[in-house]
């Protein structure tokens, strides 16, 4: 596979072809699914929940998030990584320069954030200074003691009108790609033709630019897996079968159905 690079994703988009991202954590993941063609990777926050075993990604460390970062660039040497920002790791502005240069130079090739307009100085400075960025709105986990619990978000005109806004604003700091977790299939369907950006779904409706799913969701390893996401192991048989399964439905836009979305 040649080396993905942010342009890959943007071509994408124009093209209309709809790319398929998964969660990594480790080297040997890494490495098989870069090599059976998933050309982007996202190191979570959320192996505070998989691989951890803890209730939420709280207290995931920048320190962790950059061990497994290295793990999995040594793995998929080629494939686009984006790495998470854990909790509290980009509350000021120097914070996030710092702990966003740790995950650059552990091997990310962007880094995730969650948020709305508050981050507007944070990603304004971090493209500045040459680290691309990537928002994340609608569900976001960091939150979960605001939400109270994990729920869709954006069901209403006022809460959806408040999402739209904030994607544009985000995309005016200076992000590059924008992460949409469980929300409406017709509000992702509506910020992803208002953005010149690609949109990456999880629980958002096949009308994103790309989906993403946790990979223990993804091939059954979840003892009560979300609404939004499908058991490819089950129907394919074995991993490579069900790697290829998940990038072609979403290339081919039946995977995410109206079963695995939101109304």
């Amino acid at each position: 596979m040649k080396s993905v690079y942010l342009n890959n994703l943007y071509k994408f988009k124009k093209d209309k072809h709809k790319f398929a991202a998964i969660t990594a954590y480790d080297y040997s993941f890494a490495k098989i699914f870069s090599e059976h063609g998933i050309k982007i990777l996202l190191v979570g926050d959320s192996l505070g929940m998989t691989i951890q075993g803890e209730l939420n990604t709280l207290k995931v460390t920048i320190k962790e998030m950059s061990y497994h970062t290295r793990c999995v660039r040594k793995g998929a040497p080629d494939a686009f990584i984006i790495a998470d920002m854990p909790f509290m790791s980009y509350a000021t502005l120097d914070k996030a320069y710092k702990n966003a240069a740790k995950l650059i130079q552990a091997g990310a090739n962007m880094i995730k954030v969650e948020g709305d307009n508050w981050l507007y100085d944070t990603i304004k400075m971090l493209t500045d200074r040459s680290v691309p960025v990537c928002g994340h709105l609608g569900l976001t986990p960091q939150y979960i003691n605001i939400l109270n619990g994990y729920k869709v978000q954006g069901k209403n005109n006022t809460d959806a009108n408040k999402i739209i806004k904030s994607a544009i604003s985000l995309e005016n700091a200076g992000i590059k790609l924008l992460v949409l977790e469980c929300i409406p299939v017709s509000l992702a369907t509506i910020i992803t033709k208002k953005l010149s950006i690609p949109t990456i779904g999880i629980g958002a409706g096949n009308k994103t630019d790309g989906q993403i799913l946790v990979m223990q969701d993804a091939f059954g390893l979840t003892y009560n897996p979300p609404k939004f996401s499908k058991n490819f192991l089950k129907q394919a048989g074995n991993l490579p079968n069900a790697i290829h399964m998940y990038i072609e439905e979403v290339k081919n836009s039946i995977f995410p159905d109206k079963i695995h979305s939101f109304i």
